[in-house]
């Protein structure tokens, strides 16, 4: 039980630093005398800091032991967050921030197979579960938390209430979590570095051209990652274990389980970014009260991830996958179709529907990801998990800021792309079969 709170004690601060960065961005800008446009790499160094490293990460789990690699990541984060609190001007705290996200990095890099050694196979699901009801809770808390901060005290108490939920995590980690047997091979550096530099460039490069169009540094970006992605995949694709886990991607149930992640998670965040703009459009209604529309996403999320994770013990995550991302998508095609002046009632039974579906499918189709790792690969299981998610959050961010550049924030363009993206996810999920895991 105490391993489980160390596990979920670093989830909910991950998850929270995302969330509360986003609503604090107006104040923090106007607060060190910074353009908004500017302040926003209040987030993406912490974005950029974690899907640089998450692999590198999990390869480096293995081999020193996941519990190790927990406590080192949880140890940056609570220094990172005291320098936050401390950053005089805009590049100070955007440095913070990306070290910030190098310790949470080592933290979603081995959270997956820390779950996989504290719960036995038979009750994996439930522990998932439990674990995506804490991601759900701290999503639906970070903007009440945000607000309440900030309405009490200085921006930078956001990040100092990291500093003894931190503290505690470690304590609890080093008494409770469990030691795990460590891999013989080496880390290697160089596929470390070029893994790196490749998604950098390519997080850079595609960012560049939703806000600056088909800029010559943003297309020479995209190019580098490119080029590096494809000779990674040459020097990566003969060795037992690699860096850059090929040899998961040929594993038919992995790589549709990953497709379906991805996919599924930029539909979320495409109708995370686009709902507020999209119902304070639509609807006579404040933006403080914008936030109370969305609480049911999450809250839906959090109630049936846990009955999920207890039904993929029975019926298979591919099913249960479908059912719950035809519910999403289902969902959000009933928000686009929210018209002027429209009912309050409508747009509360719709995005519970989307957050019922959406956890409804990601205890299931998380299991199947750990699950269907070989044990030795459990450190890149988990590394491969996270990524996926952060692919889809990243890409439907980018995806909506493009759409926003062609068509009013006030179309339903995005919620119709998400529910496409939820619908072909649901399908890539049926295909993985019907028959529930031994």
């Amino acid at each position: 039980m105490w391993s489980a709170i160390a596990i979920w004690l670093a989830l909910l601060l991950t998850v929270l630093d995302q969330t509360i960065a986003n609503v604090a961005l107006p104040t923090i800008a106007r607060d060190i005398g910074t353009t908004p446009e500017q302040s926003i790499w209040v987030v993406n160094a912490y974005q950029v800091g974690i899907i640089m490293t998450l692999l590198p990460l999990a390869s480096l789990g293995e081999i020193l032991g996941f519990k190790r690699l927990y406590l080192a990541g949880m140890v940056v984060f609570v220094i990172a967050s005291l320098s936050c609190t401390i950053a005089g001007d805009l590049t100070a705290l955007a440095v913070s921030r990306f070290v910030q996200g190098l310790g949470a990095a080592a933290i979603m890099a081995v959270n997956g197979a820390l779950v996989r050694a504290t719960y036995p196979r038979a009750i994996l699901g439930r522990g998932i579960g439990a674990n995506v009801l804490v991601l759900a809770v701290g999503s639906a808390a970070g903007p009440s938390v945000a607000a309440a901060v900030m309405a009490a005290a200085s921006w930078r108490w956001l990040f100092a209430i990291n500093l003894p939920i931190g503290l505690l995590a470690i304590a609890i980690g080093i008494r409770a979590l469990p030691v795990t047997g460590r891999a013989a091979h080496g880390f290697d550096g160089l596929t470390a570095l070029m893994t790196a530099l490749a998604f950098a460039a390519l997080f850079l490069g595609v960012s560049g051209m939703v806000h600056a169009g088909f800029a010559a540094l943003a297309i020479a970006e995209l190019a580098l990652g490119g080029v590096i992605f494809a000779w990674l995949y040459r020097r990566n694709s003969t060795l037992p274990a690699p860096l850059l886990p090929v040899d998961l991607l040929r594993i038919r149930t992995l790589r549709l389980s990953y497709l379906t992640s991805a996919c599924s998670f930029a539909a979320q965040m495409i109708s995370f970014v686009a709902l507020p703009f999209f119902l304070l459009s639509r609807l006579p209604i404040s933006h403080e009260a914008v936030g109370l529309l969305l609480t049911p996403w999450p809250l839906g999320a959090a109630v049936c991830a846990p009955i999920s994770g207890r039904l993929v013990e029975r019926v298979s995550a591919g099913v249960l996958g479908f059912i719950g991302l035809l519910a999403t998508g289902a969902g959000l095609l009933l928000l686009s179709l929210l018209p002027h002046g429209g009912s309050y009632s409508l747009v509360i039974v719709a995005t519970a529907l989307c957050g019922a579906g959406f956890g409804f499918f990601q205890a299931p189709n998380n299991r199947t990801m750990l699950d269907a790792a070989p044990m030795a690969r459990s450190g890149a299981g988990a590394g491969m998990l996270a990524v996926a998610r952060l692919t889809g959050q990243t890409s439907g961010a980018l995806a909506v800021a493009l759409l926003f550049r062609l068509v009013s924030v006030a179309s339903p363009a995005p919620l119709l792309l998400g529910a496409g993206l939820a619908g072909f996810a649901s399908l890539t999920s049926l295909s993985r079969g019907t028959k529930a895991a031994a």
